[in-house]
């Protein structure tokens, strides 16, 4: 019965995401959180169905923490479903991605129209530097910004290597920098078809105020409440 669902679910995707790709490519005219606004409906078309038809439903805890002008979201990365739940918990978002990611078929082409910081990891130092300047540019414009610090989708249990660049761009912006954890990946697991019905439970930190703190001390911080917090989750 997991199989069939999540097959279900695949073609389902396959279908509705190039059409939200045509509607993403005709909001170009449309100020960039207009964009938004519009394009993310196709998350929440994915939630619904992943609910609908895989039995996968939400809980969120702490929901009252996030702040009410842009901050920047650091996120547990286990599975593909936080990058379309976050769209449903947080206000307009932007998210730091790889480059690569924009070639994708449909996909990535609805992608490019929701301003992404699309950095070249290999770039080293540029990106970084990439990272901050559009980073400050997109909180300017009213988006909070969101990094996955792991820089890619750790198995559920285990931790990878936290990357400063979130940190930095905390240190350096001075907006909230707050702390997401999940479960997801005990569900839908990393690069995995099945889909398993069940509770995801997010839970939102108390947002850092990075103000004093050096980047290495924002980097801790938030490894040690996430890791923490990942422990909790039922």
């Amino acid at each position: 019965m997991v199989f069939i669902r999540s097959l279900i679910f695949l073609l389902l995707q396959i279908v509705i995401t190039p059409l939200f790709t045509l509607i993403a490519i005709l909001t170009f005219p449309f100020h960039p959180i207009t964009r938004y606004r519009i394009i993310s409906g196709w998350a929440l078309i994915m939630l619904c169905l992943l609910r609908v038809v895989c039995g996968i439903r939400m809980e969120v805890r702490g929901a009252d923490n996030i702040p009410n002008k842009p901050c920047l979201v650091l996120c547990k990365h286990q599975s593909a479903w936080e990058t379309i739940a976050l769209q449903k918990v947080f206000p307009p978002q932007v998210w730091v991605i790889k480059r690569e990611l924009l070639w994708l078929p449909f996909f990535g082409w609805g992608l490019a129209m929701t301003s992404p910081v699309a950095i070249k990891r290999s770039e080293g130092r540029e990106a970084i530097k990439q990272l901050l300047r559009q980073g400050k540019e997109r909180l300017a414009l009213g988006f909070c910004v969101v990094i996955f610090p792991e820089g890619t989708r750790i198995p559920f249990g285990q931790r990878g290597k936290y990357k400063i660049g979130g940190a930095l761009l905390g240190a350096s912006s001075g907006v909230p920098i707050v702390p997401v954890a999940h479960n997801a990946g005990k569900l839908w697991g990393r690069k995995s078809f099945l889909k398993h019905p069940g509770v995801i439970t997010m839970s939102v930190g108390t947002p850092i105020d990075p103000a004093g703190l050096k980047a290495e001390e924002i980097n801790r911080r938030v490894e040690e409440w996430i890791e923490t917090e990942v422990t909790r989750l039922p």
